[in-house]
């Protein structure tokens, strides 16, 4: 299923629907795209910069993924480099409740990073 990025409407990982939600999910899911969204919710960033700030990703995961964050427009490109579209802008802010829930689950769980 890693042909392209997910879409709504079609199969995707866990779901022959292809219900919207999981096909996000299925975005998100993939290796380094969470990572990518929170660096250009922090700022702008070149190819270069941007796996300078994602350490050890390879330039051929990077270009895949951007590729399909650009294919699921939220991400584009622009002359001072990648950035969140509106859509990506919105889809980072409404991660913020999972990860304030994410943060009281370390805590249940013991887990000793509920703060990070």
């Amino acid at each position: 299923m890693e042909a392209g990025a997910p879409r709504p409407g079609t199969p995707v990982r866990g779901s022959e629907s292809g219900r919207p939600v999981m096909a996000v999910l299925d975005l998100l899911g993939r290796r380094w795209t969470m990572r990518i969204l929170w660096e250009l919710s922090q700022a702008p960033a070149g190819f270069r910069e941007l796996q300078r700030r994602c350490e050890r990703m390879s330039s051929s995961v990077l270009s895949t993924r951007l590729d399909e964050l650009t294919g699921s427009r939220l991400v584009a490109s622009h002359d001072d480099g990648y950035r969140l579209t509106r859509l990506g802008e919105d889809l980072v802010e409404a991660l913020g409740p999972l990860n304030a829930w994410s943060r009281r689950w370390a805590g249940e769980m013991g887990s000793g990073t509920a703060e990070r």
